[in-house]
């Protein structure tokens, strides 16, 4: 799967996501990260890798957004499992996140540092977009935008080295260098 369609496929997934969220309509955006995972996963050369790296992301995703619920800092309009859990569509889109790991943001990989940075600004920008689309409700902002920041900060390190070990696409890039370089 190519780095621009990868990234689009994930902005698709994310709105699809956010703004079925927003309008009462919570399933939307499973169901395009369903369509976009299916088709990450079948051009993945490593298939049980990429899997797993999707996954995981998913659980992680459920237990950080779940506990910014748990904490009163933030609601959801819709989707919601429990009054103390994120919803499901909030999941789904860290599992669409995980398509991302190892091909738009391939870029991210070793370099811990710029990772940090990143996830410390562009995951409360994320959630902020969301608020502004009607998906998500900040009842305690402050607190929710330094958790989401200092979270994300620690995450995208984290996630970026999970991605190292759980690489489905690593072996088709190692292919496409080897017939350059030949």
């Amino acid at each position: 799967m190519g780095l621009v369609v990868n990234f689009v496929a994930f902005q698709l997934g994310w709105f699809s996501s956010v703004i079925g969220g927003a309008q009462g309509l919570p399933w939307v955006g499973p169901l395009a990260v369903f369509v976009i995972v299916t088709i990450h996963l079948a051009n993945a050369p490593e298939k049980d890798k990429e899997f797993f790296l999707i996954l995981s992301c998913g659980l992680i995703g459920a237990v950080f957004d779940s506990l910014l619920v748990a904490s009163g800092w933030v609601t959801y309009p819709s989707g919601m499992f429990t009054d103390m859990t994120a919803p499901y569509w909030i999941i789904a889109m860290w599992v669409l996140f995980g398509t991302t790991l190892n091909v738009s943001m391939r870029w991210l990989k070793r370099r811990w540092l710029v990772a940090a940075a990143v996830g410390l600004i562009a995951g409360p920008l994320s959630y902020i977009a969301g608020q502004k689309l009607g998906g998500i409700v900040f009842v305690e902002q402050t607190n929710a935008l330094v958790a989401l920041g200092v979270g994300w900060g620690l995450m995208m390190p984290a996630l970026m080295r999970l991605s190292d070990h759980f690489d489905g696409y690593e072996s088709a890039l190692r292919k496409k260098s080897a017939e350059a370089a030949s």
